[in-house]
């Protein structure tokens, strides 16, 4: 059984995950698990073609088939005045004109803008009819030009998108101090450049997207439930934007969602469709993607071609930093999609270097392939990405030691706290005390002998390593309105003690495999004393949960895990107003620990339990002082984002023959400010490092420039990582405490997938330096290294 000794404290302990009992049994609860009274099924048809006029749209033959109940489409909702899809982000570009914010229509009518944009919703009796009555959809298309290469659908001459972008520009947009950066470049005594590509991948999490709609005329309420990571701005958007439903009518559920990754933040289609044919049919409707149909209807993320200068002096000393961007936003906007390559990707910019002259540009571009949104790190691996490849690339030209030059690019300690060239201000880190422990972790002095090794086999052996910076925890909500976020950042947390004794947690934070049910009954047990088994945590109900804005950004225990603090405090101190009236003692004199409060010199003491009995049955109780009962609320807007810092390493060997690379080691060196529970903390780095590999090495989200089709539209042509892919891996850390959170805490979701990609590729490289090969492109395949093996020859 996972029940910790109820005297120890039990934050910073390494306690098992307490739902993982119901998951690793088959109790879980998903979309699919749910079966509602006379549900039914839908489809969604999708268009085959990457661009193309919709002439005609006829579902005659397909509504007359046996059990189909009903047929939208894009003129039905029109009709209704169902808006489009929302952005939630706006960025302005250079000029200060607004950005292009093109319509984004749940259901297409006049045009289809890439290959799986929605036309029509199929809603039958069984998934089966309605699959065969979407087949006999008849769709008249007039094939039109497409893009689908980035780099072109900038250039002249290429086919446009929307009117009101012209050359596919959805904003161009820049930060920094051109001036500053043009004189280090002209002074500079070295200067490397380098075109890099941030491939596009897709998140492939372990649960397809799935969604219920199911209006209840007798109430006129509507529930939709949704494998989502926010579900109250999901009601907002359907109240707001898309459907116009009034807030108070909709009830949305996320229950347990089998991983998330960012790409489940988003207001869907799929979500508009099954409620309002719910409406229109007054039956439940799901509708559940299968894998193939995500890849074509989920974001994908990424997708950055970028040329970034490093100015350097004869040390290697930084004095200039430029980046020019083009980045990928799909057909359309996504939810948040403006923001990635803008505030998430520009701003953390230099990272852990000290740099101060600094420009960013990007070019947000339209092409006709999916939208392209968030994904684990959200802007802050492609940052991470050139800076550590330029680096390298740098110290390879300069003839520097590639850990010695990022040591004298560092901030240095004392220098904290750190305003940035461009934003952020940091708050506190250790850098070169970290890579002093990442050099060590990593093993460089026993490297040379196991390249030599390695080559006596013929096999090429390489060790790389990111060094990273982010910005996480999404908050406070000011800064973020200020540059274009149309919505606040704070988090919400109710401790709620019951009169037995027990306490309910309600957060507004969403669990998709981050362990919240049990860090969070690790923070309420220590701070109020009660048992770790007798401690509920509710979550991804907005009928039960107040409103909270959900998880994403490594912002769970910084803001959430932070509101839910804040709430144990108010608790407390009221519980020890009562327990001071219980004992006829001054309250601060009353002293509270493991669950009992003293009266400090007495023997004097009333347990907790005493005293939430006295706060539900006020008969000894200071009515003109206190109200009864014993909850509390918090919404925390933090101060400022968190700041985690780390090196990521990998040591692969490749063989020169085939190309095949062979990852030996993998180990992480972190810094997340307090940790509250170890093992949940290293699972998401694994997870996190995986990820990493997965783009490094063989994820790639891959279109046909002829056609604009998909051609990694399954897992037979979208390739993973598996556990044979990867070693045994090792995770340490040091902890400065943050402190812009009640907790210390920085956040910890996002750092195996913002450093991995570059400590792999920069391993691959090192490896195959005694080959002359000096640059390759995500993902480093086999194909792709033997083909550079062969070019360096």
């Amino acid at each position: 059984m996972n029940k910790p000794v109820a005297t120890a404290p039990l934050v910073g302990q390494r306690i098992k995950r307490k739902e993982d009992r119901r998951f690793v049994t088959g109790e879980g609860r998903y979309v699919d698990d749910i079966q509602l009274p006379a549900m039914v099924h839908g489809v969604v048809l999708r268009s085959p073609h990457a661009h193309a006029r919709i002439l005609k749209l006829d579902i005659a033959a397909a509504r007359a088939l046996p059990g189909v109940l009903a047929i939208v489409t894009g003129a039905d909702l029109d009709a209704a005045k169902v808006g489009g899809l929302p952005v939630g982000w706006i960025v302005p570009r250079t000029t200060g004109a607004p950005m292009a914010k093109p319509p984004h229509p749940v259901l297409a009518t006049d045009r289809a803008r890439h290959v799986g944009d929605p036309l029509a919703f199929v809603v039958a009796e069984t998934r089966a009819q309605a699959l065969d009555a979407m087949e006999r959809i008849e769709v008249e298309y007039e094939p039109l030009p497409h893009i689908v290469d980035l780099e072109r659908s900038v250039e002249p001459g290429a086919p446009q998108l929307w009117p009101e972008a012209p050359s596919n520009l959805c904003y161009d947009w820049e930060i920094g101090d051109p001036a500053a950066v043009s004189r280090a470049f002209a002074t500079a005594a070295h200067v490397t450049t380098l075109k890099l590509v941030n491939n596009r991948i897709h998140a492939s999490p372990m649960e397809t997207r799935g969604t219920i709609g199911h209006y209840d005329p007798s109430t006129d309420r509507y529930t939709l439930y949704t494998s989502n990571q926010n579900p109250h701005i999901i009601r907002v958007l359907l109240a707001a934007a898309t459907l116009g439903i009034s807030e108070e009518k909709i009830r949305v559920v996320a229950p347990d969602v089998g991983g998330g990754f960012g790409m489940k933040i988003y207001h869907y289609a799929e979500e508009v469709l099954v409620v309002f044919a719910s409406h229109k049919l007054r039956r439940p409707v799901k509708w559940i993607s299968d894998r193939s149909e995500a890849y074509l209807s989920d974001t994908h993320a990424r997708d950055h071609v970028t040329t970034v200068s490093l100015a350097l002096d004869a040390e290697g000393v930084m004095q200039g930093l430029k980046v020019d961007t083009i980045a990928n936003m799909g057909a359309y906007l996504s939810t948040f999609a403006p923001a990635i390559p803008s505030f998430f990707y520009a701003y953390p910019f230099p990272g852990p270097y000290k740099v101060r002259a600094v420009q960013c540009r990007t070019r947000a571009a339209f092409t006709n392939t999916q939208p392209v949104d968030a994904y684990r790190g959200a802007g802050r691996p492609e940052c991470t990405y050139v800076l550590e490849r330029a680096m390298d690339a740098a110290a390879r030209e300069m003839g520097i030691d590639r850990v010695e030059i990022r040591r004298r690019n560092f901030i240095p300690p004392e220098a904290f706290p750190y305003k940035t060239p461009l934003l952020w201000t940091y708050d506190v880190a250790e850098f070169d005390r970290l890579m002093d422990q990442a050099v060590e972790t990593a093993d460089f002095k026993g490297f040379p002998a196991r390249r030599a090794e390695a080559l006596a086999r013929g096999r090429y052996r390489g060790l790389g390593f990111a060094y990273y910076m982010e910005s996480c925890g999404m908050g406070p909500s000011k800064l973020l309105n200020e540059q274009g976020c149309q919505a606040g950042q704070y988090e919400v947390g109710t401790v709620r003690v019951n009169p037995t004794g027990t306490v309910t947690v309600l957060t507004g934070s969403h669990t998709h495999g981050q362990g919240h049910e049990t860090v969070y009954a690790q923070i309420v047990a220590d701070a109020l004393g009660v048992d770790f088994d007798k401690i509920e945590i509710v979550h991804g109900d907005t009928d039960r949960v107040p409103y909270g804005i959900g998880t994403y950004g490594s912002r769970s225990i910084a803001v959430g895990g932070s509101a839910l603090k804040i709430s144990l405090d108010k608790v407390v101190e009221k519980a020890r107003q009562i327990a001071a009236h219980l004992m006829e003692a001054n309250p601060t004199d009353v002293t509270f620990e493991q669950g009992v409060f003293r009266v400090a010199g007495t023997d004097l003491s009333r347990s907790f339990r005493d005293v939430v009995r006295a706060a539900y049955n006020p008969v000894d109780y200071p009515l003109d002082k206190l109200e009864p009962g014993l909850e509390m609320t918090t919404y925390f807007d933090p101060p400022n984002f968190t700041f985690p810092y780390g090196c990521h390493l990998c040591e692969v060997e490749v063989d020169p023959e085939t190309g095949r690379i062979e990852i030996k080691a993998l180990a992480a060196v972190d810094d997340f400010g307090n940790q509250m529970n170890p093992m949940i903390v290293e699972g998401q780095i694994h997870g996190g490092l995986a990820q990493g590999v997965g783009q490094g090495m063989m994820e790639l989200c891959a279109f046909d420039n002829e056609t604009g089709q998909l051609l990694s539209g399954s897992l037979m042509d979208y390739a993973l990582p598996r556990a044979s892919d990867l070693p045994s891996m090792r995770i340490e850390s040091i902890v400065t405490p943050c402190h812009y959170n009640p907790l210390g805490v920085k956040g910890c979701g996002e750092a195996g997938a913002i450093a991995g990609p570059a400590a792999l590729v920069s391993a691959v490289l090192d490896a195959l330096a005694p080959l002359g090969v000096i640059d390759i492109d995500m993902p480093a395949t086999p194909e792709r290294v033997w083909q550079a093996i062969q070019a360096a020859k």
